[in-house]
């Protein structure tokens, strides 16, 4: 496995890292690491792109309510 050292940290963010720890019963170490994979597993911005484009060519030519006119008849119920 890889190792990732690094340096210059901010002693608010170690912290604030040290108590998402703690509220998640982990190490730091391990803290970190998800952090680091869950950030590497979104997509990059060409995935991203593609996804985008699917989903427009998905819905093209379709026609949507006003979902800002629903909710205020909703509220004035």
């Amino acid at each position: 496995m890889a190792q990732v050292l690094i340096r210059n940290l901010d002693p608010a963010t170690v912290e604030r890292l040290k108590e998402r720890a703690r509220q998640h019963g982990r190490s730091l170490q391990a803290e970190a690491k998800d952090l680091l994979e869950q950030a590497a597993g979104l997509y990059t911005m060409k995935e991203a792109r593609a996804v985008s484009e699917a989903w427009h060519r998905r819905l093209r030519g379709r026609k949507f309510t006003d979902s800002a006119a629903m909710i205020r008849k909703d509220r004035q119920r």
